[in-house]
């Protein structure tokens, strides 16, 4: 009998053994498998400057720069100085992919100007809401209710809610209309990746962006008060159901960046201010965001990271936001954020006439005077003024200081006194903290297609509605 185990315990080290010494076959296969996920195109635009134009990683190191975050597994990420334009690194950075919510950036820099926010309310008809996407992120809007346009923003920003883009777009005259202007508005600010097919990124053939163009609309977007305001706002308080002859209740609503917001895995990130999350079973998850940190202020955008880590879109975007702000006089620039068509830069980059985009601020003076005055005011809107960070360091996007930059202007982030609640005057959104688009998957348990996960249709009690499977 010990011969016979002897003899056992020799094959089993064998086979063991021929395990350990076989295990390069398993790399083998993981490159196998490797091979079947989608490669960049071998030629992408070079807009913005030849290195962003080639495949893969593109950083130029300079003495005491630190190296970049390992295992970042976006398809495609980019970091950006958001005042001066420069890119300090970048990966596939024009590799046109599904945008998922992030594509509401561009339906807000597009639509708020013509749809500002004010005590004006908009009876909801069901054709308004007939074209939403099955297993869209929802804020709970309801036909036969009426909603400020106030109301209908926080539910865009806030929720990623497509019910209340599909509202907003209709009100802007109809799904059609909305999606030109947005394409034209992606023309005017050279974000020559996107192709816009609906005004919510809900998942739909041949609508892609690029992490570039999703950098550059933000950059277009942040130059907005009233966008900057609800792109920062952590919670608010939103309409419920009606009763007749009751008061009409609320339900509160909180924003789906976790970077804002934290979660678990997730710590809320020092100096956040915004801006989109996404996801869909397409596209993946998405998200672009803005820091700032000792004054300087940056960009990110990373799309369609591993989905095997949860919220590794998060993780990833707060390592590249570490690494820019440790980097930023370390590097060379590989690239630069253009500016829009229309703006007269004097270097050649843009376009003739320096005519502002429209909704841009014009001044600093009176807009840091009345976002001054709004968080002075405070309100029942429960739209918060500032968004939490961790060891309660409080930022926020103001109007009052401008970051020049020498290519293009860019309104940039002041510290200011925290606020329990925000503006009074649906008028003037109090300062938001970013999106909390439900459409973030990095949830374990979300849906399958979409760009923002559904929030269950709005409770008429104060409860927060629950977050369906589906995005858009």
């Amino acid at each position: 009998m010990p011969a016979l185990k002897k003899i056992a315990l020799t094959v089993t080290s064998a086979a063991l053994l021929s395990g350990f010494v076989l295990s390069p076959a398993s790399a083998a296969d993981k490159d196998k498998s490797d091979d079947k996920q989608p490669k960049p195109p071998s030629t992408m635009s070079s807009l913005g400057g030849e290195r962003l134009g080639k495949a893969g990683t593109q950083v130029d190191l300079g003495p005491g720069a630190p190296v970049l975050p390992k295992e970042l597994t976006g398809r495609s990420w980019i970091v950006a100085d958001a005042e001066n334009g420069d890119v300090l690194a970048a990966h596939n950075s024009h590799w046109r992919l599904p945008p998922a919510s992030t594509m509401k950036m561009l339906f807000a820099d597009t639509v708020l100007p013509a749809l500002q926010p004010t005590t004006l309310t908009h009876k909801v008809t069901e054709s308004e809401l007939a074209g939403v996407g099955e297993g869209s992120s929802l804020v709970g809007i309801k036909e036969d209710h009426t909603y400020t346009v106030h109301d209908l923003w926080l539910g865009v920003f806030l929720r990623s809610g497509n019910d209340a883009v599909h509202v907003l777009s209709e009100m802007y005259g109809g799904i059609p209309k909305t999606v030109a202007a947005m394409q034209k508005h992606a023309e005017e600010l050279q974000a020559l990746d996107t192709r816009v097919v609906s005004p919510d990124g809900y998942d739909a053939p041949s609508q892609v962006s690029s992490a570039y163009d999703l950098t550059l609309i933000a950059r277009s977007g942040l130059q907005k008060k009233d966008f900057r305001e609800y792109a920062a706002t952590a919670s608010a308080d939103f309409p419920g159901g009606e009763k007749k002859g009751k008061k009409r209740e609320s339900f509160e609503i909180q924003n789906t960046n976790r970077l804002i917001t934290g979660d678990i895995g997730v710590d809320p990130y020092q100096g956040i201010a915004g801006v989109k999350n996404g996801y869909t079973t397409h596209a993946g998850n998405t998200f672009t965001g803005v820091a700032e940190r000792n004054g300087k202020v940056l960009l990110v955008t990373v799309m369609n990271p591993s989905a095997e880590e949860s919220h590794a879109v998060y993780k990833e975007a707060a390592h590249l936001l570490d690494w820019g702000f440790a980097a930023s006089g370390k590097v060379t620039p590989v690239g630069e954020l253009v500016p829009p068509k229309s703006v007269d830069t004097g270097t050649g980059t843009g376009g003739k006439g320096a005519a502002p985009a429209a909704g841009a601020d014009q001044g600093s003076g009176g807009q840091a005077e009345a976002a001054h005055a709004s968080a002075a005011r405070g309100g029942s809107s429960g739209v918060g003024i500032a968004l939490a960070i961790i060891g309660g360091l409080l930022v926020v996007l103001a109007g009052g200081v401008f970051l020049v930059n020498r290519r293009w202007p860019l309104t940039g982030l002041a510290r200011r006194t925290p606020s329990a609640t925000g503006p009074t005057d649906p008028a003037e959104p109090a300062a938001a903290a970013e999106p909390t688009d439900p459409a973030d998957p990095a949830e374990p348990a979300e849906p399958a297609d979409q760009s923002e996960p559904a929030a269950s249709a709005a409770p008429t009690a104060p409860t927060a509605p629950t977050a369906p499977t589906d995005k858009a």
